[in-house]
């Protein structure tokens, strides 16, 4: 089953499954949320109640942003886009030991969601940059937590699968990653997802022996590819994510995971840090990006925004006690 949310004409948001070239609404006037948060038997008995109805033409609606998230989690998983990346942003290809030992993840900005062929509006930056990911919709599941899940557990609860770009000014990044906090306003002017949810049973086919996604992903920029990798070349499978996330913590349904960069140029951080001269984005650029099983998403670089100035930090004189 495929999962979106659209509109046309001005009628308001339309939410529900994308099947064969038409949009069915959920039954009842359900939601994205509503689906999530039954999982994946309200959305097969949902699916069952409408597949026959005639819907709406894809060609006719604008679709938008699969979900609506109540946080977005992004990972560091694929070892060999840590490598590349850390050369192209801090001039020196390093893994840090503490790589291996537990799936590192930052939060970014659910409020900057976009959604196919949405522009994204990126700061003023002479480095901008996407990255291409997979990300994991939660959903419920009967009798399962949403603290401290096993990996069992946790494959139990997720939904399905979207493809990420995760936006990058680079330069920013950098000035922000030698604070040792962040990233910051180095990525959270824009994430754009879709084109829809694929459920996760429509892709069980591609997991491997050892539980990893073997679906291919390719990015292109300005039709040109520049990036291609197996999803299964991360470091850690999709449960295992979700699983670390929930440690001490919660995840609940609507929450999205990114798997984070490919490998092989699936950033241009990456490829600058292997000596490649390709160069930033530019207002103008198409990067579309091709995720086996999931499909295609396609944005274009808009105008960057320039930001007021604020004064850099003041020196002040420490004292303990007002005069």
């Amino acid at each position: 089953m495929r999962i979106a949310r659209w509109t046309a004409d001005g009628a308001g948001i339309g939410e529900g499954f994308v099947i064969d070239d038409r949009v069915i609404p959920f039954p009842d006037g359900q939601t994205v949320a509503d689906i999530l948060a039954g999982g994946l038997d309200a959305a097969h008995a949902a699916f069952g109640r409408v597949k026959g109805e005639p819907g709406t033409a894809l060609a006719e609606v604008r679709l938008l942003a699969p979900v609506v998230p109540g946080s977005v989690r992004d990972f560091v998983a694929f070892e060999e886009h840590v490598e590349g990346v850390s050369a192209g942003v801090e001039g020196k290809s390093f893994v840090a030991p503490e790589w291996y030992e537990a799936p590192t993840f930052y939060f970014t900005n659910p409020h900057t969601i976009l959604g196919p062929g949405e522009s994204v509006a990126p700061p003023v930056s002479e480095r901008l940059d996407f990255e291409l990911e997979v990300a994991v919709v939660v959903g419920n599941a009967p009798r399962v937590g949403e603290s401290n899940l096993t990996a069992a557990d946790a494959a139990a609860r997720i939904f399905g699968y979207t493809i990420m770009n995760d936006w990058s000014a680079r330069d920013l990044q950098a000035r922000e990653m030698k604070v040792r906090l962040g990233p910051a306003k180095g990525k959270d002017f824009g994430t754009s997802l879709g084109p829809w949810i694929v459920t996760a049973d429509e892709l069980e086919e591609y997991l491997d022996d050892d539980g990893f996604l073997a679906i291919r992903a390719e990015v292109r920029i300005n039709g040109e590819l520049v990036g291609e990798d197996l999803v299964s070349n991360m470091g850690w499978p999709f449960p295992e994510l979700v699983a670390y996330a929930s440690r001490n913590s919660r995840v609940v349904p609507a929450d999205v995971l990114g798997s984070g960069t490919i490998g092989n140029g699936g950033c241009l951080g990456e490829l600058w840090g292997r000596g490649s001269a390709i160069p930033a984005l530019r207002e103008g650029d198409e990067v579309r990006m091709t995720v086996e099983g999931i499909g295609e998403l396609v944005a274009t670089v808009g105008e960057s925004v320039p930001a007021p100035e604020l004064p850099p930090a003041r020196p002040r004189p420490r004292a303990r006690r007002r005069m």
